[in-house]
């Protein structure tokens, strides 16, 4: 059976702030936008959070609920430093890492002979070198698959070390509330209540027709995990999906001629950040579109290469499903998978071929 660890650095941006000016330790602290840009919140320190305010709040919002809030402005280029070092500790460890963000990772222990083999010892140490060479408090699940670490490490922030062995993993996962379960959000959460469903015991008790025929594809996803299945491996080499670009803009865009406007400069930067990733093959095209009442809607189409004026047609076709003021823009492209493009690419031939 794997052992795998799912390490989270507590409210990393927050942390690496108060690391920096101990002053603000105690003072409720959070990373985001300006009110006045209509940001949003990054995330938060604990005292923060103490006023309800969480990450992707409005910053309006936050600073209503607690007017004295030290709000400061996101340093990508330090939290990045500061990253990479942690990273580099995971890697002491084992070469199975799985990077999800700049403050959290998947390791597979599962054949490391260090510290007698215990992934208990392994998370402990973890979070020593951490906080030692770094400043940066981390929290770490320790189960036998990713989507019981996942849990494990949320199960006792902040500081946290939950560890879910072999042995105990069916009386766990059997009370476990399903709003707990990766994937499950509000709406399903709130579908999965009227069914009577609050637990993975009563998960488990339904049959798997009724589960697709409630929740599709999902469905089964639901079986799956009130199970405490999960085969998922650790993968090193995550690939990218998808490449866009999006601003949320100071005043709506009030009219779709506006939009238009708005939508060059997005595309300008699309194509600067498709280059900077060495122009990969994509698979379809895509607009987003927040309206201000905070509805969004996404249009997309297949696509072999970026063609400019397809977005704005996009754009017109999801700007009429609300025609109502614009908040945010967006442009993006979703890329052909890399084992696909290494298929495409066998049938590459410069050469010329015989008659």
């Amino acid at each position: 059976m794997r052992k795998i660890l799912h390490a989270d650095c507590d409210c990393f941006y927050a942390a690496v702030e108060m690391r920096d000016d101990p002053s603000l330790t105690h003072t409720p602290l959070a990373i985001g936008g300006s009110a006045e840009r209509r940001g949003v919140i990054a995330t938060c320190n604990y005292p923060a959070r103490k006023f309800g305010i969480h990450s992707a709040m409005p910053t309006a919002r936050a600073l209503r609920l607690c007017p004295e809030l030290k709000l400061l402005p996101p340093d990508f280029n330090k939290y990045r430093d500061v990253s990479q070092q942690i990273q580099a500790i995971f890697h002491e460890l084992t070469p199975l890492v799985e990077p999800l963000s700049l403050d959290e990772a998947y390791l597979d222990v599962t054949e490391v002979t260090r510290f007698q083999g215990s992934a208990t010892w392994m998370a402990r140490w973890l979070k020593e070198e951490s906080l030692a060479r770094t400043g940066i408090v981390i929290s770490v699940g320790v189960a036998p698959n990713k989507f019981l670490a996942k849990i494990a490490s949320d199960w006792d922030k902040p500081d946290g070390l939950f560890v879910i062995p072999p042995t105990e993993m069916e009386s766990f996962i059997t009370d476990l509330p399903v709003r707990k379960l990766h994937g499950v959000g509000p709406a399903t959460a709130t579908k999965l209540d009227t069914l009577g469903i609050a637990s993975c015991a009563d998960l488990r008790a339904q049959p798997m027709d009724k589960l697709l025929d409630h929740f599709g594809k999902f469905g089964r996803r639901l079986h799956e995990l009130a199970h405490g299945i999960d085969e998922r491996p650790v993968n090193v080499s995550r690939e990218r999906k998808s490449v866009s670009v999006e601003t949320t803009y100071d005043r709506d865009l009030p009219h779709l001629s506006d939009c238009h406007t708005a939508l060059k400069p997005l595309i300008e930067k699309l194509h600067e950040r498709m280059a900077r990733h060495g122009d990969p093959a994509i698979a379809k095209q895509f607009v987003k579109v927040r309206f201000d009442d905070f509805s969004s809607t996404t249009q997309e189409t297949g696509a072999r290469g970026i063609v400019d004026a397809r977005f704005h047609e996009l754009l017109e076709s999801a700007w009429r499903r609300g025609e109502r003021p614009v908040r945010l823009l967006g442009v993006g492209v979703r890329l052909v998978p890399e084992q696909e493009q290494r298929q495409l690419g066998l049938f590459d031939d410069d050469e010329p071929t015989s008659p």
